[in-house]
């Protein structure tokens, strides 16, 4: 495993760390703790120390499974946790609550600190929310306070749009230390206008969905289908059969002769000067293993920008 600097905040994360949306169970698999446990396991033995998160996922869910984990091991001190805030699902058919209010944040920041059981949240990331709840500064004056308090070791924003610079260019002003955003191989939006912004103002970069969804994990051919609780199954059919087109060429032009799809993937990020980290989704500790197997791919040079020293 590789290590670099997350930005101005001196944390030492794997390039490669795990993405836990599917512990929540939306990518068409219900985790058990014993499956959780394996994952976290097999991420630790591989030298992985960053797992990313979110109250959202199923409704926190996936944290309270990360937070049994580190409790049973005693391993707290060992992982670099972020997760997110703004889209508590918990009541979402009610019409009188503001989810990015400073009060609604801090009641899920102390929610999310239960449910990891820990006193303290390394990275904690607005999440994929509008301009308008972003040009808050209450909420930002709130949440620099937690800072100040140990709740929140470091502050970052996790952008919806891959081309929000508006967001992007305003982290150093708000105390945000790293940058969440979609770049993989078939979406390189990023590279225009944030990674630019996100390099002049020495931020990490956590790039998410750097398989693409799973597209680019080499497993589906054009034609594939998917699950109906599987989130992909609400992906835009031709998009999605568009995207394995691409997928497919891109194996056959791009990958190669021999070379794992998926870890081909996952470097092709990291070889960008702004990324930091990859944090690729997982299913099994097989995968895991895989994914970790990018860190020693060609394109990942001990030359990075980043490269922990």
């Amino acid at each position: 495993m590789k290590y670099r600097r997350l930005g101005k905040t001196e944390l030492k994360v794997s390039v490669v760390g795990v993405g836990t949306w599917q512990f929540g169970g939306a990518w068409g698999k219900d985790f058990t703790q014993d499956e959780v446990d394996a994952i976290l396991d097999k991420a630790k033995e591989e030298g992985i120390n960053l797992l990313d998160t979110a109250e959202c996922y199923g409704h926190h869910l996936s944290e309270s499974f990360i937070g049994s984990y580190i409790d049973r091991t005693k391993s707290r001190d060992q992982w670099v946790i972020a997760t997110k805030f703004g889209h508590n699902h918990a009541d979402r058919n009610s019409t009188t609550v503001n989810y990015w209010s400073a009060a609604e944040v801090l009641k899920q920041l102390d929610d999310s600190l239960k449910s990891l059981r820990t006193d303290y949240v390394d990275l904690y990331q607005f999440h994929s929310g509008p301009d308008e709840v972003f040009d808050n500064d209450e909420l930002w004056t709130a949440l620099d306070k937690q800072v100040q308090a140990g709740k929140i070791r470091n502050l970052g924003i996790s952008i919806g749009s891959n081309d929000n610079l508006h967001q992007t260019a305003q982290a150093t002003e708000r105390n945000a230390k790293a940058i969440q955003v979609v770049y993989n191989r078939l979406d390189v939006t990023p590279e225009n206008r944030v990674f630019p912004s996100c390099i002049d103002q020495d931020l990490g970069v956590l790039a998410r969905v750097p398989l693409a969804s799973g597209y680019l994990s080499g497993k589906y051919k054009p034609g594939a289908e998917f699950a109906a609780n599987d989130v992909r199954s609400r992906h835009d059919k031709e998009q999605t059969a568009e995207k394995l087109r691409r997928v497919e060429d891109i194996r056959k032009t791009e990958v190669p002769e021999g070379a794992n799809m998926a870890e081909w993937a996952l470097a092709w990020c990291l070889k960008h000067p702004a990324v930091t980290c990859v944090i690729p989704g997982c299913k099994s500790p097989e995968q895991v293993e895989t994914n970790a197997r990018a860190a020693s791919f060609d394109f990942v040079s001990d030359n990075h920008p980043q490269a922990w020293k």
